[in-house]
């Protein structure tokens, strides 16, 4: 049992083949597990608070890391190197991140990986500008002062990054939770309820690698809850899939070059740089000189060679709109028809998906055939994944298209203010 924060959930771990997923059921019991740490002093925001070239340069914070040893899998240190490797490219200092990462810098063996001999092993966190461990108490309360940090009172946009675990609400998937060291948890609803009290002008923006993450794209409303109306503050978010399935990544192996996960796709996109720093196609779509988010979310959808349904926030809100018949209706049209309707990074994925699936854009996405796995053929899982990543990609379009001719100025703002948020970069 585990403290959760206002609410108390017993969660149940289910290792999905190298992803550690958790299920999350009521209890009546509040026990805390281990020690609660000391909130964070103002330190833990200096390395945010240093000089900003920009007023608009995000400040970063990453939250990583698994629940506990034996989830705690190298491939998510490894992925904080990789953002790091990222903000470095781009021109950005990592002594301006914050980072709580498992453990922290305690020294203590919790990063499980294997040795050259398939052995168990563990080694503790090597994390440069390390600035802690990745607990309730320690995020809450980053969360919690950064509006009254120096960067915060300018209203400087924070840009999050988790690459962990994730824990799925049985219960109600629209409040799903981080997993956080010692098993702690953080929900949709404590994260966006913590943002409510931001003030209006600080946008977020947040990248998540873990399972079931997609519950995260209700962030944008009050509350986290989506019968609540969209918050004023600028919030968007994109997501390794949707908030009832797992996602891949968290493995022991150490070698990056095997590495296939959201991750690592997405910041190949936003960077033009894979793990091994070989340069990738551009993600600039719409030949901007910039990669935005969506962009390198659009590239993360054609270049994950996974079980994966990415998803946005702006993605999420439009398919929720989606009545069956609506859905019925734009699948059974010609797909080029959607093709001529979609922003430039929305082409690509369906031209791209497309390809890989063997489809005619005249056709429909009900008439074309459901993938099968071949000789040499990707997995049945990942030919599965396109086929449903294209699917969404249709609606997506089709929707937006649809609100955008429509009477409902209310759903238009919506629309066009998450678009805004997500179309921001470094």
């Amino acid at each position: 049992m585990v403290n959760a924060g206002p609410s108390a959930i017993a969660i149940t771990v289910a290792v999905i083949s190298t992803t550690a997923a958790i299920a999350l059921q009521p209890s009546s019991s509040s026990s805390p597990v281990g020690q609660a740490d000391a909130a964070p002093s103002d330190t833990a925001h200096s390395k945010s608070a240093a000089t900003l070239e920009e007023a608009n340069t995000p400040t970063f914070l990453v939250v990583a890391g698994g629940g506990a040893p034996s989830y705690n899998e190298i491939a998510l240190e490894k992925n904080v190197w990789y953002f790091q490797r990222t903000l470095t490219h781009l021109g950005k200092a990592i002594a301006d991140t914050t980072v709580f990462f498992a453990n922290g810098d305690d020294g203590q063996a919790t990063i499980r990986y294997l040795d050259p001999f398939g052995q168990e092993q563990f080694k503790a966190p090597d994390i440069e500008s390390l600035t802690g461990a990745a607990t309730r108490n320690n995020v809450q309360g980053w969360l919690d002062t950064y509006p009254q940090t120096d960067v915060g009172a300018e209203n400087c946009p924070v840009f999050m990054y988790f690459t962990g675990h994730g824990a799925l609400n049985r219960q109600n998937d629209d409040d799903n939770a981080l997993i956080l060291w010692e098993e702690t948890l953080l929900s949709v609803q404590d994260l966006a309820q913590t943002l409510d009290r931001w003030p209006a002008d600080i946008p977020f923006v947040t990248m998540m690698a873990q399972c079931y993450s997609g519950s995260f794209a209700n962030l944008i409303y009050e509350g986290g809850d989506a019968e609540q109306p969209v918050a004023l503050q600028s919030r968007c978010g994109f997501f390794a899939t949707v908030k009832t399935r797992p996602s891949v990544g968290c493995t022991p192996l150490v070698n990056e070059a095997d590495y296939q996960d959201y991750s690592s796709s997405f910041f190949a996109g936003l960077s033009g740089r894979d793990r091994l720093g070989h340069p990738v196609a551009s993600a600039d779509y719409d030949t901007n000189g910039q990669v935005s988010f969506a962009e390198a979310h659009a590239f993360a959808k054609v270049d994950g060679e996974t079980s994966d349904w990415p998803i946005s926030t702006t993605e999420a809100w439009l398919q929720q709109r989606a009545s069956e018949t609506d859905k019925a209706n734009i699948l059974g049209a010609p797909m080029a028809d959607w093709l001529a309707a979609a922003s430039p990074e929305r082409q690509f994925v369906i031209q791209a998906l497309s390809a890989k699936l063997g489809y005619n854009l005249t056709a429909s996405f009900a008439d074309s055939p459901v993938p099968k796995a071949r000789w040499l053929s990707p997995p049945q899982a990942v030919l599965t994944a396109y086929h449903q990543r294209l699917r969404m990609e249709l609606i997506n379009v089709a929707m937006a298209q649809a609100i955008r001719s429509g009477e409902d100025p209310a759903a238009i703002a919506t629309l066009e203010k998450l678009i805004n948020c997500e179309s921001g970069s470094w």
